[in-house]
């Protein structure tokens, strides 16, 4: 499957009238992203181990707006997956140059998760191309507390994939041919119940990690030891001083993401999404469509 818009299952009714697929090359690397819409233009960032897929019942709400891209970062979905390239900044260059060639000087982020670390390096490394920042649902490396090693097994169970995912291989040996045990685990852990992800959902998720360049991939974000040395340099050079909305699930991060937003902010906004675990595209579609529309419009 090749994990573009007219390739995968379940989509709302209509999106295919409204987005399509589009392939931007940088560098030589093949950078994808769906887009549709009218409007000032939204990138949209995929969480951990997604790609623009889970963002898709957010998107036709969105696409009455704002012209969407919903980007594919390297190594997800439908884009190159090379074996190096996975630190923040080069994340962040990547996604610079697929809104030019997308023909998008200034652009509002939103950022989920993995995103969310992308969306803070482009707006804190690319400031005079940012307008609006969004984001949701995750740490900042060397700036966010970091739990001990030993926690309590609730906790445990829903962080101790960042150890296991920086592992130098024995991971991707431990999970390849079992891919929907170990991503499966994710959804259901991280999510307010176990089933809040549908099953059809969770399966498109792990068979685009069934391709050995994106189980790759999905280790290297975290193994990739540069980031939070060049989150330190960003925060370091000033704060960020566009409006930034950061938003937590009420039965996951909470209130944090706010409080390590505004470690390197200025213009900060919390909201908690009631009742939603870590993902809140597709645990509180609506809820984020409304606090999205609210903030950029």
């Amino acid at each position: 499957m090749p994990f573009t818009v007219t390739d995968v299952p379940h989509l709302p009714d209509g999106f295919t009238g409204t987005f399509t697929s589009r392939t931007v090359d940088v560098d030589g690397l093949a950078l994808h992203a769906v887009t549709g819409g009218n409007g000032p233009a939204l990138l949209l960032l995929p969480a951990w181990p997604q790609f623009w897929y889970g963002w898709r019942l957010v998107m036709p709400a969105l696409a009455e707006h704002f012209t969407v891209v919903a980007a594919d970062v390297r190594g997800v979905g439908a884009s190159d997956k090379p074996a190096t390239g996975y630190d923040t900044a080069t994340l962040a260059g990547d996604m610079a140059a697929l809104m030019t060639g997308l023909g998008h000087d200034r652009f509002a982020v939103a950022g989920h998760d993995l995103g969310m670390i992308v969306g803070y390096a482009l707006a804190a490394g690319h400031r005079d191309r940012v307008t609006r920042l969004a984001v949701a649902e995750a740490i900042l490396p060397g700036l966010s507390p970091m739990p001990p090693l030993l926690m309590e097994p609730a906790l445990n169970e829903y962080l101790w994939h960042f150890a296991f995912n920086r592992l130098r291989d024995v991971n991707e040996r431990m999970v390849a041919g079992r891919e929907e045990i170990y991503f499966g685990h994710q959804f259901a852990s991280k999510a307010a119940t176990p089933d809040a992800i549908p099953p059809h959902a969770v399966e498109v998720y792990v068979e685009a990690l069934r391709d050995p360049a994106a189980l790759h991939a999905s280790f290297e974000f975290y193994r990739a030891g540069e980031g939070a040395a060049q989150i330190a340099a960003w925060a370091a050079a000033g704060p960020l001083t566009i409006p930034v909305l950061a938003a937590g699930g009420e039965r996951a991060s909470g209130e944090a993401v706010a409080q390590v937003m505004r470690k390197v902010a200025a213009d900060v906004t919390g909201v908690v999404a009631p009742g939603a675990g870590h993902f809140l595209p597709e645990e509180a579609p609506e809820w984020t469509a409304r606090t999205l529309i609210g903030f950029f419009g």
